[in-house]
């Protein structure tokens, strides 16, 4: 048993490497958008902190289980005429339960507030991380480490499998823009683009051989406006491209009070086979907001014929602080 886990666990890593190069999607980054753009760093404006953490389980119901986890803090600084900036942190933790390969990362932004007037603003940005990749080759037992006559496993080997990195430390360098028109009786529009890892930095775990990982390009829009006086509802688009893979995400979520409820379709536009699937699953989310904080649940029902895999859930809280130079106290813009 021990060596066919080994020898899947190869196997895996040679056929899945590539695709193990991309970028986790958060299903509620349509109002986390720190997770797709570093220009959303202080976007909240007036002084205020934001701060969050998501918790994401994706194929609970196979030995394939992803687990992936994204913290983030950011606050924004006035400094008059409509001008200010905001930096922040951010954090990501990715873990595969069958292969025991994860990545962390964290990395720390910077976005600017260029008042444009007419009610425009422009936020162009830039993110500067560190990540590690770890795959825990130590723990493999290769085949000529296992002495069949003998029944013992020696613990040294020389297959070139054994060369291998246990681990990956890389620089990563992103960067991002938003424009934001101001809102207007209950109106809010804004629209940007990121593109992440500009250094292509070298993810390879294999001694002496260079794999850059793939730039993330990221196109997203969103539209606010009231609804029924009290209520509002939020439109939101978000195309994403890496590598051969993109994904395009059409959703939008209602506000009633404080009850917060959501819809999102994700497509897969190229189709990376023959047997893609155009729509590959429709996303449900549930908020409340109680005080300063935001609760959320979401669940990706599956439109693939990938088999039952219980989908993909997240749990996420945020916090926003009040505004304490706003004449009248407003809510959140997302």
């Amino acid at each position: 048993m021990r060596i066919k886990k080994s020898l899947l666990t190869i196997l895996l890593f040679l056929f899945g490497y590539v695709a193990r190069a991309q970028d986790p999607i958060f299903t509620q980054s349509f109002f986390v958008q720190e997770t797709l753009n570093p220009a959303f760093s202080g976007f909240e404006d007036n002084g205020r902190t934001h701060l969050g953490l998501l918790h994401r389980t994706q194929w609970p119901n196979l030995d394939l289980k992803i687990n992936t986890q994204y913290f983030f803090w950011n606050k924004s600084i006035e400094y008059g005429s409509g001008q200010g900036f905001g930096f922040g942190l951010s954090g990501l933790r990715h873990h595969e339960s069958f292969t025991n390969y994860s990545h962390h990362q964290i990395n720390a932004n910077y976005a600017h507030r260029v008042n444009l007037n007419g009610g425009w603003y422009f936020r162009p940005a830039v993110e500067v991380g560190a990540g590690f990749k770890d795959f825990r080759f130590s723990s493999l037992t290769l085949a000529d480490q296992i002495n069949i006559n003998t029944g013992t496993v020696s613990s040294t080997s020389v297959d070139p499998l054994a060369l291998n990195n246990d681990n990956v430390f890389f620089l990563d360098i992103s960067s991002g823009i938003v424009f934001e028109k101001e809102e207007h009786n209950g109106i809010a529009y804004w629209f940007g683009a990121s593109v992440k890892h500009l250094n292509r930095p070298n993810i390879s775990f294999v001694q002496g051989e260079n794999l850059p990982l793939d730039i993330f390009y990221s196109l997203h829009a969103t539209y606010r406006f009231p609804f029924l006086n009290d209520y509002s509802i939020m439109m939101t688009t978000n195309y994403m491209q890496q590598g051969e893979y993109n994904r395009l995400d059409l959703g939008a979520m209602f506000q009633v009070n404080q009850f917060l409820a959501a819809i999102t379709a994700v497509s897969n536009l190229n189709g990376s086979s023959s047997n893609s699937h155009l729509l590959t699953s429709v996303n449900a989310f549930f908020g409340l907001e109680y005080t300063d904080f935001r609760f959320g649940v979401s669940y990706d029902f599956n439109t693939s014929q990938i088999g039952r895999t219980n989908g993909v859930y997240e749990l996420s809280v945020t916090y926003l602080s009040r505004c304490r130079s706003c004449t009248t106290q407003r809510g959140r813009k997302r």
